[in-house]
């Protein structure tokens, strides 16, 4: 199916269903994707389609290019709802993040004081003392956990290097609730393995990891646009708002995109 590419180092402002009006920043190249998973659904293709040789952009250049988009914005009395860190792959990858970090909140508090600052993460390099303490400096710290199965995250997100399931629950619990876990939901199959992550074989594991890292917020979601693989479907508005409301039986806030 068609998948894309973002521009770089801005892109946007764009509508999100989670976010609001979104002004996207593109830690990575506008020619490819480089990516610590290689997501069976991800928007941006697979990463073996996607490849690149430029390197990442530097804070430098993200941030004039960020300032100038604000300007604009601010001249045109426009102002977005949320500075998204995202774009084509892993944002946490390239290693201007931190200071990345710090010229999007310097730029908002100047030019679009009510914006929030977010980052949409896979968590893979969460655990590094620099990335850490950069995502507890966002308004808004987004990570991924579409489930505790590591066969099925195998399956899913493929995972490029290492990745332990416990490590990650731990890992986001030392946010100490300054972390909002995202995750997909849906079902179909991939190389004839079905990929339904709705049952309660997926969703009471998972929810016990919610008790674990008691996040500010989870958010729930399904497939909205294409996806490289074929085979893929929605899951069903009714069942996203059955398993939102087991997220909130816990205390926990919850939101649906469908």
């Amino acid at each position: 199916m068609s998948t894309y590419l973002n521009p770089s180092p801005i892109f946007g402002p764009v509508h999100s269903r989670r976010l609001g009006i979104s002004l996207g920043v593109n830690l990575m190249p506008a020619t490819g994707k480089i990516c610590t998973f290689d997501c069976i659904y991800c928007e941006n293709g697979f990463n073996a389609d996607r490849r690149t040789n430029d390197g990442y952009p530097s804070a430098e250049e993200i941030s004039r290019a960020l300032e100038e988009k604000l300007k604009e914005m601010a001249a045109n009395d426009t102002e977005p709802d949320v500075i998204t860190l995202a774009g084509n792959g892993e944002p946490t990858a390239n290693p201007a993040f931190p200071d990345v970090v710090d010229a999007a909140i310097r730029l908002r508090d100047t030019y679009a004081p009510e914006a929030e600052v977010t980052v949409l993460s896979n968590g893979t390099r969460a655990d590094r003392p620099e990335i850490h303490a950069a995502l507890m400096r966002l308004d808004n710290n987004i990570q991924k956990l579409d489930t505790v199965s590591a066969d099925y995250i195998a399956n899913l997100d493929r995972p490029v290097g290492p990745y332990d399931v416990e490590h990650q629950i731990q890992t986001f619990a030392s946010f100490e609730g300054h972390v909002i876990i995202q995750t997909i939901f849906l079902s179909g199959s991939f190389e004839g393995r079905n990929v339904d992550n709705t049952s309660d074989a997926y969703v009471l594991p998972w929810l016990d990891a919610l008790r674990r890292i008691q996040p500010q917020a989870v958010t729930v979601y399904t497939i909205a646009r294409d996806t490289p693989a074929s085979g893929l479907r929605k899951a069903a508005p009714e069942v996203l708002d059955g398993i939102a409301e087991r997220v909130r039986a816990l205390g926990i806030t919850c939101t649906v995109s469908y």
